[in-house]
This record gives C-alpha cells, structure tokens and sequence, in this order.
C-alpha cells in the first residue's frame, strides 16, 4: 500500500502517513499502560479464584505489561522500517525511472520488512527484561518472521501491478503521469 502512495504521491506522503500511524500506535501505548497503572475495584482481584487466576490484576498487567513491549518495539520497528522503505524506494526509482515497478515496490519492501522483523523481536523479547529471550531465539524467530513476510512481499507483486493499472485507468494517462512525475521530484 505504501508502495503506491510512493509511487504518486511521494516520500512527503509516506512520511506523514508514517507519522499519524506512529502516533495511533502511541496513543494505543498510551491506553494499555493507562490502563494498567488503574487501581482496580477491591471486587476484581479474586474475581477469578475458583478459575485458578489468583491475582487478576497481576495477571491483566503481566499480559498486557507485554505488549507494551511489543507495542513499543512496533511502532520503532515501524518507523525506521518505513523511512528506509521510502528512501530505497525512491533510490530505486531513480536508477529504473517509470520502469520495473516490481523491483522498487518488493526491493524497498523485502528491505524493509528485513529490518522490521528483527527490530521489533529484539525490542518486545530480548532488551524486555521480563523475557530474555537468547539471540539464537531471537534469530530464529526473527529469520521465520521475515521468510513469512519475504514470500508475501513477492505474492503481492502482481497485486501492486493490478491496483496500479487500476489507479492509472481511473485517474486517466495525464492526470496518472503527472501524480508519478511529482511524486519523482520530491
């Protein structure tokens, strides 16, 4: 998706798009640890003892206390992955102009979604002090990761090429090339 938004709108686009998006994934940061740091009512602690959850709340922020980890290591993970998405997408745009979309759209994306996959794992499981996963896990895991995310970025491909026909029908020939050659320029 971001890969057209790039293609007719430019970096510009990506960037803003990319900050609003970190700013939804802060707020929801915001919302978890909000919610943990809550006094509970005295009635939920032991609300769940004859389900064996002795202490509901620890339970409420031992979960949710990971996510916040994973949402933490999201939204850097996110961030850096889609600066270097845009710049190799644009450095790649240059070298082939309007031609070989599919190397600008899956290169900038296998890139990408390279550094995303271990960023994010090493954020939410080795630096979080409550998991302490061994690097060979964290290379395990983050290796899957990206091979899961490298075959989809390539079984995409043809899609980015449907929806950029489709865009370029829609817009029309002139209106299309004028949106690519602007987005080119910044």
């Amino acid at each position: 998706m971001t890969d057209l938004i790039n293609e007719y709108f430019g970096k510009n686009s990506i960037k803003l798009l990319s900050w609003l998006t970190a700013a939804l994934i802060a707020y929801a940061f915001l919302m978890v640890f909000g919610a943990i740091t809550l006094v509970p009512a005295d009635w939920w602690i032991a609300s769940a003892q004859n389900r064996g959850i002795v202490d509901r709340q620890a339970a409420f922020s031992n979960i949710f206390g990971q996510g916040l980890w994973i949402i933490g290591g999201s939204l850097i993970a996110f961030l850096v992955g889609q600066i270097v998405d845009a710049a190799v997408f644009h450095k790649l745009r240059k070298v082939t102009g309007e031609t070989k979309l599919w190397l600008r759209a899956t290169g900038s994306t296998l890139i990408s979604q390279f550094i995303d996959s271990f960023v994010v794992l090493y954020i939410a499981f080795v630096l979080n002090p409550g998991e302490n996963w061994s690097i060979n896990l964290f290379l395990a895991v983050g290796t899957v990761n990206y091979c899961y995310k490298f075959v989809v970025a390539i079984l995409l491909t043809p899609v980015i090429y449907l929806v950029h026909g489709l865009i370029d029908r829609y817009l029309g020939h002139d209106v299309s090339e004028q949106l690519r050659q602007d987005a080119r320029s910044h």
